[in-house]
């Protein structure tokens, strides 16, 4: 008995590949990964709703219960002036948020502008954008920080207070927005030149491409041929950048707060929660190991994202 013929066509149509589908599949396989992402999606739940959730508000003071150890009413205990340590953590993890997700933005916008147009159009542009990166990445961080803040915060405090005074609008007295200001300024001053080292590198290696110079034969301008292919196909080591970088500038934050030149009291910040700890960690030493526990959890959990990113990004260049 004869074989019946099989028909010309008996495949199944395979779903189209994804590069991030694709990537997001090797992502979940990286446990470590799977954990950054899950601790930066609570601490990013905690930013945006957890000072409503808190059980105190993070400047009610309750001096019957000053410095108390944590317990069921207080689940980080409490600080000199009886506030709540968890609702001030809580609270501090807007603050880490806010500066981290608005720094971070700030200098990828400056770094990928800058790289993009030193890589694309050469020299002159090139010289002179990473001569002024040379520049900016040789003057130690916390320097120009300093001088940044001591130089332009008691100006702009006086021309607040002067204002207050002629219009007696209370904005003027809310003195947290020239901090968030000048930590907002000085540090996407000094993190926006590896952003744009990473996009000039990666820009210098797509405009030889062939789609590159078919764009170019038609006569596509030079600007909607970076915003069209250049740049879109730059972002996924970018992506990368910005994860870690994310975690780099809560640090950050952290430090300058600590030092007294970031975030100051009575805003809680961890940097400011674990400076006053600090001074007290032998006798009451909650006050430093609940915002330090939170600052080096939030570090390590955007490393392991960071590094579950590149892996699933550039598999090729994974180990």
């Amino acid at each position: 008995m004869s074989a019946i013929p099989l028909s010309p066509v008996a495949v199944q149509d395979e779903a189209p590949v994804s590069l991030w589908r694709d990537a997001w599949h090797r992502l979940k396989r990286n446990k470590l990964a799977v954990f950054g992402l899950v601790v930066v999606l609570i601490l990013a739940f905690a930013a945006i709703f957890g000072p409503y959730l808190t059980p105190y508000d993070y400047l009610s003071q309750d001096l019957q219960a000053r410095n108390a150890a944590p317990s069921l009413n207080h689940l980080f205990g409490t600080d000199d002036l009886g506030r709540d340590v968890f609702s001030r953590v809580v609270f501090g993890t807007r603050t880490a948020f806010l500066v981290a997700v608005i720094v971070t933005l700030i200098a990828v916008f400056i770094g990928t502008t800058l790289g993009a147009i030193a890589g694309f159009f050469g020299n002159p542009f090139d010289r002179v954008i990473m001569w002024l990166t040379d520049m900016t990445m040789s003057v130690p961080n916390l320097l120009l920080v300093v001088v940044i803040n001591a130089s332009l915060k008691s100006p702009i405090t006086k021309w607040m207070e002067a204002q207050y005074l002629a219009t007696l609008n209370p904005f003027y007295r809310q003195t947290i927005w020239v901090d968030f200001m000048l930590v907002f300024g000085s540090m996407a001053l000094i993190s926006w030149p590896p952003y744009a080292r990473l996009v000039r590198a990666q820009v210098l290696s797509i405009r030889s491409r062939p789609y590159i110079t078919a764009a170019q034969a038609l006569g596509l301008s030079n600007w909607i041929i970076m915003k069209r292919y250049v740049i879109p196909n730059a972002l996924g080591p970018l992506i990368v950048s910005v994860s870690a970088g994310l975690g780099t500038a809560m640090v950050l934050e952290s430090a300058f707060s600590f030092l007294g030149v970031g975030v100051n009291p009575p805003t809680p910040s961890w940097g400011n929660m674990i400076s006053d700890g600090l001074r007290v960690w032998q006798h009451y030493p909650h006050l430093l190991a609940a915002p330090a526990a939170v600052l080096g959890l939030a570090s390590v959990a955007f490393s392991f994202l960071g590094d579950g990113l590149n892996d699933a990004l550039n598999p090729r260049g994974s180990k």
